[in-house]
This record gives structure tokens, C-alpha cells and sequence, in this order.
């Protein structure tokens, strides 16, 4: 792993005399160069009309999830399985049907309910979860829908995930769940066997334009380290093997959105900035250090100014006169597919991840990616809870191939876990801190898929006078 190649080495220790003009400077370390093409021309939206109805990402979702469905079910009950329609039901016969999850939440956020703010009604109270006691779930094909029942777990679905349920129909019209799949994995491109160590740095949720200095500190340091100004030989060698740095989204603070400026009288704001501005231009800076030594992804993030509803286009490049002039800064989309020397990264900001965790009992940030990935859907609640654009003849959301790496940042905490598909397929699922918050980044190891965190704690208001600097891996 990164920490044993960054070990400190014999005779390389900071306190040694400095080398005379005359003598050798030390060691030269060769940054890797990886091979590199992004994949993520899917989530390139060209005609942005909203004119459409989104019913017709619903019906594109279904017929394309169907066969795959369908298969799945034959494998898992018999291919003597009966796969029919809602309108082909009969009662009490045991059969499969594949359809969309609809789940009627009484706590779910409604327009109709902030509109009766007008009529002095109480708003209701900001929760964390929307789900209760008295939530239904129902399963809709193109032509009708019926309610679930049995050994389906009502929390922990969402909205929008395409399910095959097996069972049958009740007198009362209810539908008796006995068994259900899901689409599972998709086929996985097997993984290159690489000869070395190299590896990716993943970070997200930098938060700039905040009032956090320590943040600041540590976000310095993590930009020394991984170009190689930090350290002594042995973090300057392990340094070397980074070779690509990815930012997933949020890297500004959300103290940057003035939601206020829309509505403030012109008279109010002819000489005020937006504190985006400011944010833009450090991070402009922050990327210039880092594109000069190694190639950097650069993905959006609910706070960041692009749109809103995904998927988010890239970051327009001349918001960066600086760093932009460097082949090495790569604008990307939100979603965002890459190769890097044959390893398939796919990943979000988090929307997706944090949107279902809202609406479902799910907690754990590795689980509910665990989840998408069984689903082979990035974002099931879309665009019931998470905006989305109205596609009409392809849900692009839908997993078509497998990742070996699929992240989620701004998350809460680092985790990472190892997944393994029905047909071999493996996939390393990483949930990327909240930089501003928890001073962690992560490094994914492209030879071992393992993971591991890099933290950087710096001084802070409410430590100790004794407390110190500390960099860990």
C-alpha cells in the first residue's frame, strides 16, 4: 500500500546537512504516466428543453430494464416461470412481473404543502428521513399499477428502482411478494494485470470560501504531498506513484449560494460581489499547483456553479485562466466514467447517494452504492426527488458496464469494500469524504484495487496548545 512505499527511508531524513552546489541535489523521482480516455459522452446533454413530460424516462427505464429482468428471474425461479403484465394478472396464480417501485410517503416534501404556507398553515419541520409506519408500496408497468405486499421490505426501496417480483394476487387486489430480484450486476470488462504500484487520489468536498482556515491548511498540505514538496525521499518516491488526482464535486462551501440574490432589489446588489467569485479564483490557484505536476479530474458538485439537476455538465473552462491553459486539467461531467490504464472508474458527488438515503432506512453510505450497483442504476429516485433532465428515448443513469471502481464523495466518513457479481464480476466501492470537514482524502491502489484514507489533522480553534501537525495514511 501507499504507506509502505512512502516509509521513511535510511540516510533520508530531513535534519541531514543540505548538499553543496557541487554535490548531487538527491534522487530524481519519474512521475507514472497512465494511460487515460473518459467514457463519459452519455451524460453530455445536447438539447436542454424542459418542454417534455418525464413519464417517458419512466417508460424508457422499464423497456430497457425489462429483458434484463426477465432473464435474471428465469435464472433465479426456472425458466418455466410465467413473466406476464399487470393487465394479464389472474388471481390467486403464481407468476413473475417486472415494473417500476412506486412508494406513497405521507413525510415526503410536497409543492401543494409550501403553498399552503400562504394560508398561515405550520410548514412542516425539516427532517432527515422521510419514511413512516404508513408508507405503501406499489409496482407499475406501462398500463396499470397495484399495491405490494409480503417479503418485500418497503423501507429500504425507493422510487424509480425496476424490480422482477414473484407471487400472486390477492382477492383484494393486493399483490403477495414471495420472492423479488433485481437486475444485478452488469458484464465487467476484465481487469488489466499490472506490473507496479499506481494509484488515484481521490478527494471531494473541499469546501472553499468558507470561514474555515484549518481546512485550508490541511487542503495545502494534501496539494505538497501529492506533488511531491512534502516529506522526505520516501514520501517524495511514494508521491511519484500518484498519477492522477480526481475531485468529486462540492469544492465550494455551500456558504458561497446566495439564495437571496434573485429576490434583493437591483439597487441592493449593483456593487456586491457573489462569494462565488472569490471561491473560484482560489480554486483556480489550488489547480494550477496540482495540473503542473499531474493530470487532474475535475468533477461538479451541488454547490458548484453549474447546473442543477443532473447530469451536471462540466465546469466551463473559463472560470480557470490559469490552470486551463494545461492539458492536464480535465472538465469533468457529473456523473463520470473514466479508464485509467484499463481500471473503469465510474462515480458521482453524492446526490444520488444522499437523495436515497432521505428516502430510505438505508444509512450507510457503502450500502446504498451496493445497492445502485444491484439495481444497475445510479439514480433510482430520479427525477421523483432528484432533478434530473427529461430524457425521453434513453435513461442514461442506467448501468450498461461494470465499473472496478465506483465512488460516491461527500460523504461523511471513508469506508471502501470490495464487491463481488453472480457472473465474477468485481467492483471496489469507495465513499470519498467531506475534505472541508473530515481533512481525509483516499488513494486507490490500480494494481490491488484496495483503498486506503490519507488524513490531515492541522491546528484548529478547539485543540490543545500541545496538539500537533499529523499527515497518516
Amino acid at each position: 500500500m501507499f504507506s509502505a512505499l512512502s516509509a521513511q527511508k535510511e540516510g533520508s531524513s530531513l535534519l541531514s546537512r543540505p548538499a553543496s552546489e557541487d554535490q548531487d541535489q538527491g534522487p530524481v523521482f519519474e512521475r507514472l504516466s497512465l494511460a487515460y480516455s473518459p467514457c463519459s459522452e452519455r451524460y453530455k446533454v445536447g438539447e436542454r428543453s424542459f418542454s417534455r413530460q418525464y413519464a417517458h424516462i419512466y417508460a424508457a427505464r422499464l423497456m430497457q430494464m425489462r429483458p434484463l429482468l426477465s432473464e435474471r428471474a428465469q435464472q433465479k425461479w426456472g425458466s418455466e416461470v410465467l413473466i406476464k403484465r399487470l393487465c394479464d394478472l389472474q388471481t390467486a396464480e403464481q407468476c413473475c412481473i417486472v415494473g417500476t417501485l412506486f412508494k406513497r410517503m405521507e413525510l415526503q416534501p410536497s409543492i401543494l404543502r409550501e403553498i399552503s404556507d400562504e394560508h398561515n398553515l405550520l410548514p412542516q419541520p425539516a427532517r432527515a428521513k422521510y419514511i413512516s409506519e404508513t408508507d405503501e408500496l406499489i409496482l407499475e408497468d406501462e398500463l396499470q399499477r397495484i399495491k405490494l405486499e409480503g417479503k418485500i421490505d418497503r423501507n429500504k426501496c425507493v422510487t424509480g428502482s425496476v424490480i422482477a417480483i414473484y407471487g400472486a394476487e390477492r382477492n383484494d387486489g393486493k399483490f403477495t411478494v414471495e420472492d423479488f430480484c433485481m437486475a444485478d450486476l452488469p458484464p465487467q470488462t476484465p481487469r488489466p494485470v499490472l506490473s507496479s504500484d499506481r494509484f488515484v487520489l481521490l478527494a471531494s468536498g473541499l469546501g472553499l470560501g468558507s470561514s474555515h482556515a484549518d481546512s485550508m491548511l490541511g487542503l495545502q498540505l494534501l496539494i505538497d504531498m501529492v506533488t511531491g514538496q512534502l516529506g522526505d525521499q520516501g514520501e517524495q518516491s511514494g508521491a511519484a506513484n500518484i498519477s492522477r488526482v480526481l475531485l468529486a464535486g462540492n469544492l465550494l462551501s455551500q456558504s458561497t449560494q446566495d439564495k437571496d440574490a434573485s429576490t434583493k432589489p437591483k439597487y441592493l446588489t449593483k456593487k456586491t460581489q457573489a462569494g462565488s467569485v472569490e471561491a473560484i479564483r482560489l480554486l483556480d490557484e489550488l489547480l494550477l499547483q496540482l495540473v503542473a505536476s499531474l493530470p487532474v479530474d475535475v468533477m461538479p458538485g451541488q454547490y458548484d456553479p453549474t447546473n442543477y439537476t443532473l447530469p451536471q455538465q462540466p465546469l466551463h473552462r473559463c472560470m480557470f485562466p490559469l490552470s486551463s491553459v494545461y492539458p492536464t486539467l480535465q472538465l469533468a461531467s457529473n456523473p463520470h466514467i473514466a479508464n485509467i490504464d484499463g481500471v473503469r472508474f465510474l462515480g458521482t458527488s453524492g446526490q444520488n447517494v444522499l437523495d436515497i438515503q432521505k428516502y430510505s432506512s438505508m444509512d450507510s453510505h457503502l450500502e446504498i452504492l451496493e445497492e445502485t450497483l444491484r439495481l444497475r442504476h445510479l439514480a433510482p429516485t430520479a427525477p421523483d426527488t432528484l432533478g434530473c433532465f427529461p430524457f425521453y428515448q434513453k435513461d442514461p443513469f442506467i448501468l450498461e458496464e461494470c465499473p472496478h471502481v465506483y465512488f460516491s464523495g461527500n460523504a461523511t466518513t471513508f469506508g471502501s469494500k470490495l464487491v463481488k457479481g453472480p457472473d465474477g464480476q468485481e467492483v471496489l466501492l469507495v465513499t470519498i469524504p467531506e475534505f472541508s470537514s473530515t481533512q481525509t482524502a483516499c488513494l486507490v491502489n490500480l494494481r490491488t484495487l484496495e483503498c486506503e484514507p490519507v488524513s490531515f489533522s492541522a491546528f484548529s480553534a478547539n485543540d490543545d496548545e500541545e496538539s500537533e501537525m499529523n499527515i497518516s495514511h
